[in-house]
């Protein structure tokens, strides 16, 4: 932008020397030289300061690494690179043969677990009628005994007959408490139910749902509308669950969402931007054409400041980086939509604040000069 002052004042310089025959001596030249250099200098510095450029800029665009939810071999890639996609479209297949199996064994594991959580009912039932038969066979048990120990002491019955009978009683006793056992251990079965369900069936029907979550995560789905650029994948290769391995990159794009550009102004001009100042955009791939746009909003924060804690102190060497302040543009000159400019383009922004409105048209002048310049390149 400087050189392109300085030209245009030496242009000037010299027309008006032709013009009005002005002398070239040792005052009138000085006179322009240094003139001109402060002149300038003060237009180039207030100018700089309250309607500030930066030519670092990029469209910026956000996009989403595929990775499928589940492990397993490729077998079909319908997706073509750089055509739109809708939402839901198929990306990629992994062949579904492992899951699907899993799928049908859990189902007849629950089909299984099912019938049998029918039977605990009857299963309840018939241990209660074991544990009455056997408190009966016990009190049977109990009143021979008595018998015997009434007959032993008028002489009638040994003492070994007697004994018999108190180990009948005894293990009457026993299968008493065994069946007793039984019966609250069939009940226990009865009442282990979640959500209305039986505890086993409830465990296979919770594994069944994840198997079919997997089973339908072999079709990898596009999150969104875009497109999906640079495919490699093809049917074979083995696909992981990682995220640190995508075997996608897919580009969202959303039907009439306009692009977004981030510039890196100078910290030194930023109490000039503010959002909603007017802005105007260059873009080199458009040569001898401005944009009108507007100010987003200024990022809060500038990653050469960023640290994390790792154990060390700061160094001079982590304090030396002089980032700049990132600012997001939207463009807003309906002109734009007629070019096809790729993702990611070069842009060069400047910010009008409002503050010495004169020195605006100067600042317009310039950047329409910058913009023609980008006709004139030379390919090594």
């Amino acid at each position: 932008m400087e050189t392109l002052l300085l030209l245009s004042y030496a242009a000037l310089c010299v027309a008006v020397f032709k013009i009005f025959r002005i002398p070239l001596n040792k005052w009138t030249v000085p006179t322009a030289v240094l003139g001109g250099g402060v002149f300038l200098g003060l237009i180039v510095l207030i100018m700089n300061y309250n309607y500030p450029f930066s030519d670092i800029g990029k469209e910026a665009y956000r996009t989403i690494p595929i990775v499928s939810q589940v492990r397993g071999r490729v077998t079909d890639v319908p997706v073509t690179p750089n055509v739109m996609l809708h939402k839901g479209d198929v990306l990629f297949r992994i062949d579904p043969e492992p899951f699907q199996n899993r799928v049908d064994d859990l189902r007849a594991q629950i089909k299984d677990a099912s019938q049998n959580a029918l039977s605990l009912d009857s299963g309840l039932n018939q241990a209660k009628a074991d544990l009455n038969k056997a408190i009966a066979d016990r009190d049977q048990a109990k009143r021979e005994y008595a018998r015997y120990a009434q007959g032993h002491k008028k002489g009638a019955f040994s003492d070994q007959e007697v004994d018999t009978r108190l180990q009948t009683w005894k293990a009457a006793e026993a299968t008493v408490a065994a069946e007793q056992a039984a019966v609250q251990q069939a009940q226990n079965s009865l009442n282990s139910v979640v959500d209305g369900e039986n505890s086993k069936v409830a465990s296979l029907m919770a594994q069944l749902r994840n198997a079919e979550f997997n089973l339908e995560s072999t079709v990898v789905r596009a999150p969104s509308d875009g497109y999906v650029t640079m495919v490699g994948l093809r049917p074979g290769v083995m696909s992981t669950a990682l995220g640190m391995a995508p075997v996608m990159t897919f580009v969202p794009k959303e039907p009439g969402e306009l692009p977004t550009y981030v510039a890196a102004f100078r910290q030194n001009s930023i109490q000039r931007i503010k959002p909603g100042y007017e802005a105007e955009l260059l873009f080199p791939s458009i040569p001898g054409t401005v944009f009108h746009g507007e100010v987003l909003g200024v990022l809060p924060a500038m990653g050469e400041g960023q640290f994390q804690g790792q154990g060390r102190l700061l160094t001079t060497a982590d304090l030396q980086g002089q980032g700049r302040v990132l600012v997001t543009v939207r463009a807003t000159d309906p002109r734009l939509a007629q070019y096809d400019l790729p993702q990611g383009s070069q842009v060069e922004v400047a910010v009008y604040s409002g503050h010495f409105e004169e020195l605006s048209l100067m600042r317009k002048i310039l950047i329409r000069m910058k913009s023609w310049e980008n006709y004139v390149f030379l390919d090594h």
